[in-house]
């Protein structure tokens, strides 16, 4: 996995779960669906991964 897909991927991985997170700790009566607590727990490991992923790289993108 060369540089730019590895920090670009970890990037798309912190803000779709940090999406998921902020809709979980919205109210239901704001939303038409609510997000169940496994969604959202697999969330917060989606962003130690991302963390993981960006924190990784060589630097050089």
């Amino acid at each position: 996995m060369d540089e730019r897909t590895k920090v670009l991927g970890g990037a798309a991985l912190i803000v779709v779960s940090a999406v998921i997170i902020l809709l979980f700790a919205l109210p239901t009566s704001l939303l038409s669906v609510s997000i169940p607590v496994p969604l959202a727990a697999i969330a917060a490991l989606g962003i130690a991964a991302g963390t993981l992923l960006v924190g990784t790289s060589e630097g050089a993108v």
